[in-house]
């Protein structure tokens, strides 16, 4: 994994690190992150904000122009043995549906399947890639992904049947497919990462502290999110 530079700036109330990528641009464009203590807005429901972290992680232009805040969820469940914890856990052992956070687009952007989202609020659920027959190998590289819900439609952190996730996604949305963002596989960092990856994608990566049994354990997962990258098959 490409290092990235930090660099921590002293404010009133706290400290910004703002993380470079030193990588080839992708569309003729270079991106940035940057850790905000921006707090969840209010177009998030109550019980949704209380799972997630107090500071976004906002996605730039290099200019600083902001893309998108994203928070992530503070503690996630999962299903997983001592030895799981101990060798990494992946999102097999979450289950479907579970809240891994929540973004703000501030512009016009697209999914991985080049759907357009518009600006707005929206919660980030799991969901694994269906296994029908038509999403074969050339549609993505890795078969987890978030699926994006239009913040009025998802106040409620309950777990949905897989059939409602994808139904609420792109009924939300306004679109024909949901709106889904591939998630690649990462270590936890310390602290949040930005990284190029091959076929132009850009992957803003956090980590999220482990839940098994109702208790709190050492372990956590890393969530790669690929904020900008598209399928193959598109």
């Amino acid at each position: 994994m490409m290092r990235l530079a930090c660099l921590a700036i002293p404010l009133f109330f706290g400290v910004i690190f703002i993380s470079l990528a030193p990588a080839p641009a992708q569309e003729g464009k270079k991106y940035a992150i940057k850790t905000n203590a921006t707090p969840l807005p209010k177009e998030f429901a109550e019980p949704i904000q209380k799972m997630l972290v107090d500071s976004s992680i906002q996605f730039t232009e290099a200019s600083g122009k902001p893309i998108c805040d994203i928070w992530f969820r503070k503690e996630l469940p999962a299903e997983a043995t001592p030895a799981q914890l101990k060798t990494g856990v992946t999102f097999r052992e979450v289950k479907q549906t579970e809240i891994l956070g929540a973004v703000q687009f501030h512009v016009n952007w697209t999914d991985y399947r080049k759907q357009k989202v518009k600006p707005g609020f929206y919660t980030m659920r799991l969901g694994y890639q269906p296994t029908d027959g038509k999403h074969t190998a050339d549609v993505s590289d890795f078969q987890e992904f978030v699926l994006l819900i239009n913040a009025k439609a998802d106040t409620k952190p309950n777990l949905l049947e897989a059939k409602m996730l994808h139904d609420r996604s792109g009924e939300s949305l306004d679109l024909g497919h949901p709106a889904v963002f591939m998630l690649w596989p990462t270590n936890a960092p310390k602290v949040p990462e930005l990284t190029p990856r091959p076929k132009n994608h850009w992957v803003v990566s956090s980590k999220c502290n482990l839940v098994v049994n109702g208790k709190l354990t050492d372990a956590s997962i890393g969530i790669g999110l690929t904020i900008l990258g598209h399928s193959p098959a598109e």
